[in-house]
């Protein structure tokens, strides 16, 4: 009986690590608001929750962002990114996750937006993981209903043009739809500056569009977890 429950883990846990570890174009997006004079609190908390996810060998890449330019300054931004369907049903101990985030980070916080997004590779420059680039310029648009493969489509008509890493998300669930998002990484404030003409969406679609926003974002490497791989193919 032991050599058989031993054979049984030396079976479960590989398959539990590849279900985890699966890629694909699926990305988790979320964004917290720091209660008024609880940042402090925030990041400490916070940091003690990363812990908690180094301790569980949890394999993904776990990125931190402060939103350094727009209306939500200085929110905070989590994502993790390349993930395949089945990977986002085999995250490390969701209980225990739940009950340490419930203990470290929620007093501390409101708790904004939770989205998941699919990459599209037809649209975008560059893979579904954007590399941890010191700045990253983020564009929400959102379309008014029943504008979603036009959009598509013509962002894929102008894909050839793209200058810069520009990687393109649909939102699946979290939120008003339809709704796309886009990342380009940058290495600096001055580069993103220096690309701000590339902001503009194709003419042909300013008719679909019911909103853009444009954000700038900060990476917080000490707030983040496993990035040291990520952005590799």
């Amino acid at each position: 009986m032991r050599q058989g429950w031993f054979g049984a883990i030396s079976i479960a846990v590989p398959a539990l690590l590849a279900a985890q570890t699966g890629r694909g174009p699926y990305a988790r997006i979320a964004v917290l608001r720091p209660l008024d004079g609880k940042t402090v609190e925030f990041e400490a908390g916070y940091l003690r929750h990363l812990e908690w996810h180094r301790q569980a060998r949890d394999p993904w890449a776990w990125y931190g962002w402060s939103i350094w330019g727009g209306d939500r300054y200085r929110w905070f931004v989590y994502a993790t990114f390349g993930h395949s369907a089945t990977s986002l049903d085999s995250a490390v101990a969701p209980a225990d996750d739940e009950r340490d985030n419930v203990l470290n980070v929620a007093p501390h916080v409101e708790w904004v937006t939770n989205g998941l997004y699919e990459f599209l590779p037809d649209l975008s420059r560059g893979a579904g993981v954007p590399p941890p680039t010191a700045r990253l310029e983020f564009t929400a648009v959102e379309l008014v209903p029943g504008s979603a493969k036009a959009f598509e489509a013509a962002l894929a008509a102008g894909r050839s043009r793209l200058q810069r890493q520009t990687l393109w998300f649909r939102m699946v669930a979290g939120g008003d739809t339809p709704r796309f998002v886009r990342l380009r990484p940058q290495p600096s404030l001055s580069a993103v500056l220096g690309s701000a003409g590339e902001q503009e969406l194709p003419e042909g679609v300013k008719s679909l569009v019911a909103k853009t926003t444009v954000e700038i974002w900060t990476l917080r490497p000490t707030m983040s977890l496993g990035l040291e791989a990520a952005g590799r193919p």
